[in-house]
């Protein structure tokens, strides 16, 4: 870093590192020279991107060696640094359902010498289908872009509620994907990193907890020094207590684009929803629901009973017939309290 600092510099490029938390990061504030045009930037020396996009590619920590995809790849940012984590070894496979988008991602990959890439246009939807299992997974997931807003004010008019709503839909089933891409019985790895350049709720905390429902996995801590915690309710809505191991990062405090990085690890490779909180706790739960719904129902018994007994007779039954017999004879139905404490043991 200190080269190409040095190297920009003499061609008229005002910069500083991105901070103490990142090793190979130039902050550029302006230039006099075009510094996507430079002979460095030709050469793959460096990629132009927002601070916060090395973010998810820290937290994920691919190790040397292993099998790592990117589910939404171009252009090719979080891609290359997620080879140079990996020194140009293993394999990674850069997804990117745009085919528009395929040129820029094999041309970057291509100038930044990204040797240990394979790109792929599939939708990430049917991944698991077509690849199998990986190591690590990226998806920095399509969103609404409302991080973003300094960079782009149009998204304050061009996004509606029903907007977030459809990438909300899509990045859950993405993520699902992308677990189902993991392998829990990697030896290094078993973890998702899931992110957005989104602030809103529906698209972060609310993405991660229905995938908490959804499969066995757990959160864990991204390895980020800095961060707010991501919440745990908001607005009425109550999440699972370990989204807050996610982290959120706003334009005003950490001066860069809004962002949220939520680290996964995969604890087996079970398809079927974890059964909340180890073991039976739906079943008690589908239990407990039937005793309530046991319990109501003889009450009303008990109510429609005595009503009935003081109308003098008058009183019909569920098909709007007249009793043939006397409301007392309906007593018996009163013993569906009693399978409340039956189906509890």
């Amino acid at each position: 870093r200190r080269e190409l600092a040095a190297a920009l510099i003499n061609r008229g490029v005002n910069l500083d590192p991105i901070g103490k938390w990142s090793k190979v990061g130039l902050l550029v504030y302006d230039s006099r020279v075009p510094i996507g045009a430079t002979p460095e930037y030709m050469a793959g020396h460096y990629m132009l991107q927002s601070a916060s996009s090395f973010l998810p590619c820290m937290a994920l920590a691919p190790q040397d060696g292993e099998r790592v995809l990117d589910m939404a790849a171009a252009p090719g940012g979080k891609t290359t640094y997620v080879a140079a984590l990996m020194r140009n070894t293993g394999q990674i496979f850069a997804n990117e359902f745009q085919k528009k988008r395929l040129s820029s991602l094999v041309a970057n990959l291509q100038r930044m010498g990204c040797t240990n890439a394979v790109v792929c246009n599939y939708d990430g939807r049917q991944l698991p289908k077509v690849l199998g299992r990986v190591d690590r997974v990226l998806l920095d997931a399509p969103c609404s872009g409302t991080g973003v807003i300094a960079k782009d004010s149009s998204v304050k008019v061009s996004k509606s509620e029903a907007d977030i709503a459809k990438c909300a839909h899509l990045q859950k089933e993405l993520l699902v994907a992308a677990v189902d891409c993991c392998d829990a019985t990697s030896k290094t790895g078993g973890y998702v990193v899931y992110s957005t350049c989104s602030v809103t709720v529906e698209e972060n905390e609310a993405v991660v907890d229905y995938l908490l429902k959804k499969r066995d996995v757990k959160l864990v801590s991204t390895g980020l020094e800095f961060g707010r915690e991501a919440f745990a309710s908001y607005r009425g809505k109550n999440f699972h207590p370990s989204v807050t191991k996610a982290r959120r990062f706003y334009p005003h405090v950490h001066n860069m684009d809004g962002f949220f990085v939520a680290k996964i690890k995969k604890l087996s490779n079970k398809t079927a929803p974890a059964g909340g909180g180890g073991g039976g706790g739906g079943n008690a739960a589908k239990a407990a629901k039937d005793i309530a719904a046991a319990i109501k129902k003889a009450r009303e018994a008990v109510a429609a009973a005595a009503a009935g007994g003081g109308g003098g007779g008058g009183a019909k039954d569920d098909e709007g017939e007249a009793p043939t017999s006397p409301p007392r004879a309906k007593k018996p139905k009163t013993t569906a309290k009693e399978p409340g404490p039956g189906l509890a043991n």
